[in-house]
């Protein structure tokens, strides 16, 4: 279990926290690059506390502002956005992608003023499709993008979706960490929901779970046929980052950005390494399954009425007020869980009994053994940079970051990561996994 003291510092993100800052230091994912339009509107972003407002401008360069001017406060959201500006509907106030004052209509032709004022910027840069922000103090200097192979490959490779879930981001995010729960929680069942009946069919995984310079790597081992160890790797990459192992070759994992305490950006990626998803793997992605959700957030799960909160378009019909879909029914005859898809029963899961969970009270055992270890090495990067400035190697080198997780059938004498001749771990561009699936 974390300590108050622990738990209170891990899920507080908001400017001057402790993990604020830490996050501030890495760069963000937070929108696709298709929801801003030259000379578009605007878009509410709130992350890590702040409310912001997302933009591109005439010659198509990305700007983060906070959201109010600097006048009078006007919500900068229903600013004009013209000949690469925002200009404020209140008064007239222009200003550029990165927060400098363009004009101020309504003071004196000989003024000066607007060269002593600037609207709180964040530098923004773009990478297949997707957005990314860098909120630390080396805006004019900002460390390299991270190399995550998802962000790298063809988009025909690659699905992404995102949505906002009610909860902090650790809570989101150890989920994905947990490899005991999917026999469980994403089960169908046979009427009964034997449960001695589906340990005997998978197994009872043991663990092995390894420090890395990206994270952590977690290990879940099981016998398996033909005298082999089967073999599944979830990976944590700092700051914010899972990765789940393959399935039909496909890789997926998240990004758990954190918009303010209890609430988390959920961006989800699922790509093959070396070819084109399927039309039906895209349209499962996009539609979901006769009702049901895959792990990517349908475009028939979006809740109506959300204009004018941040992420508009990505909150989700499910939640705490409506139980989740829970149907009680559904859990007697069909599906162990009765909630409605494999997001949503974790999302069910992890935010059903509040957005902050008293982490003091967990009983933890051993199949959470890698949560315990990524919670070490989490608050030791954390505590680490507020006392003398010193960031994981994830920050600095962006190769560290191409990472793969592992799903795979091996030689009981064969190690996990597959060995010298080749690291099953390691992301390289073009390159197959190197195993069936």
């Amino acid at each position: 279990m974390l300590s108050a003291a622990d738990n209170e510092m891990l899920v507080q993100v908001g400017p001057k926290t402790s993990t604020g800052e830490f996050m501030r230091q890495h760069w963000i994912p937070f929108l696709p690059s298709s929801d801003l339009v030259a000379d578009g509107e605007p878009k509410r972003v709130r992350l890590l506390g702040e409310d912001l407002v997302a933009f591109r401008n005439t010659n198509g360069q990305v700007g983060l502002l906070d959201h109010a001017c600097p006048h009078r406060g006007a919500p900068l959201v229903y600013a004009r956005n013209e000949e690469c500006g925002l200009r404020c509907v209140y008064h007239g106030w222009k200003f550029d992608h990165e927060g400098r004052t363009l004009e101020m209509p309504a003071e004196p032709p000989e003024s000066t003023f607007k060269n002593n004022v600037r609207v709180k910027w964040y530098p923004c840069t773009e990478r297949n499709g997707i957005v990314w922000t860098y909120m630390g103090d080396r805006k004019e200097n900002p460390p390299p993008l991270p190399n995550m192979e998802w962000n790298l490959v063809p988009e025909a490779q690659v699905h992404i979706s995102l949505r906002v879930q009610e909860c902090n981001w650790l809570q989101a995010l150890e989920g994905d960490l947990d490899p005991a729960h999917g026999q469980f929680l994403h089960n169908k069942i046979d009427g009964k929901g034997d449960l001695e009946a589906k340990l005997a069919a998978r197994g009872r995984p043991t663990f092995d779970v390894l420090r890395q310079d990206f994270g952590v790597s977690i290990a879940a081992k099981r016998t398996a046929p033909e005298n082999t160890i089967y073999w599944r790797v979830n990976q944590f990459l700092l700051p914010f980052y899972t990765m789940t192992p393959p399935t039909f070759a496909q890789i997926s994992g998240h990004a758990w950005v954190p918009i303010d305490d209890h609430h988390t950006l959920s961006l989800m990626f699922s790509y093959h390494p070396t070819e084109p998803l399927s039309e039906k793997a895209r349209t499962l992605f996009r539609d979901g399954h006769k009702g049901r959700e895959t792990g990517h957030a349908s475009v028939n799960s979006r809740r109506e009425n959300q204009e004018g909160l941040p992420f508009a378009g990505y909150w989700t019909k499910y939640g705490r007020e409506n139980n989740f879909r829970f149907d009680y029914q559904s859990q007697v005859t069909t599906w162990f869980s009765g909630i409605p898809g494999l997001w949503v029963q974790d999302d069910a899961c992890q935010a059903g009994n509040g957005p902050v969970l008293d982490r003091t009270k967990e009983r933890l055992g051993v199949t959470d053994s890698g949560i315990v270890i990524m919670r070490r090495v989490l608050l030791e990067a954390i505590k680490s940079y507020a006392r003398d400035g010193t960031l994981p190697a994830i920050v600095s080198n962006p190769d560290v970051s191409m990472i793969r997780p592992v799903g795979v059938n091996l030689p009981p004498d064969q190690p996990w990561w597959g060995g010298e001749d080749r690291n099953f771990m390691k992301a390289e561009l073009g390159k197959d996994l190197g195993y069936s699936v």
